[in-house]
């Protein structure tokens, strides 16, 4: 048998493959907490301009070493959460509000000119259904995808698993249960389309 074949997954490696795993592990349990001692500084950090060297030096700083990547101009208003910030990954021209929740067990997508309201959720972490199951401690992550141009309105959830297309508008307090198509409006609990838009060129 190759050596190939005798490899054993880590538990890391299982969270981002969609696989049950354990977050107990010494690794994990380390990349939370360096993860949460980034959050306790950018979260009472002082607030200033977007367009001073004391803001790039700052904030921005900070979100570009906890993100695993993020684009030009990222905006994020304290307080924000997350589980490890190294699986999340952000566009050009992203603005989120305050109170943010992002459980970045698996990858998180998010793509260019995406504005989020205060109090989104972002929640790829899940459990076993059956209550035996989950007492074991087992859990599961899987991925989310936000497009471009998106607007996420204030309180909305967005389940495991889901893709959001381009151009899409959430409404406020929606709950996403399931993938998004492109280009169009979609509000409630769960969340259903109440409105297709247009594409329009640039002028």
């Amino acid at each position: 048998m190759s050596e190939k074949n005798n490899y054993t997954l880590s538990e890391k490696e299982k969270a981002l493959a969609g696989l049950p795993y354990l977050s107990n592990t010494e690794e994990l349990v380390n990349d939370r907490l360096k993860t949460r001692e980034m959050l306790y500084e950018f979260n009472n950090s002082k607030p200033v301009r977007r367009d001073t060297v004391e803001y790039r030096e700052g904030r921005e700083k900070m979100i570009r070493q906890l993100f695993g990547s993020a684009g030009k101009d990222v905006e994020i208003e304290p307080p924000f959460y997350c589980d490890y910030g190294y699986n999340i990954h952000v566009g050009d021209n992203f603005y989120c509000n305050f109170n943010c929740t992002i459980l970045d067990g698996n990858k998180v997508e998010i793509g260019d000119r995406v504005m989020f309201g205060p109090n989104v959720s972002l929640y790829p972490a899940t459990h076993p259904l059956q209550p035996e199951e989950r007492s074991k401690g087992p859990e599961s992550a899987l991925p989310i995808k936000i497009g471009n141009d998106v607007w996420i309105g204030g309180g909305a959830i967005i389940c495991p698993g889901i893709t959001i297309g381009d151009g899409v508008t959430v409404g406020a307090g929606s709950v996403v249960t399931k993938n998004v198509p492109s280009y169009v409006v979609v509000a409630g609990n769960p969340a259903k389309i109440i409105r297709h838009l247009e594409k329009k060129g640039e002028d």
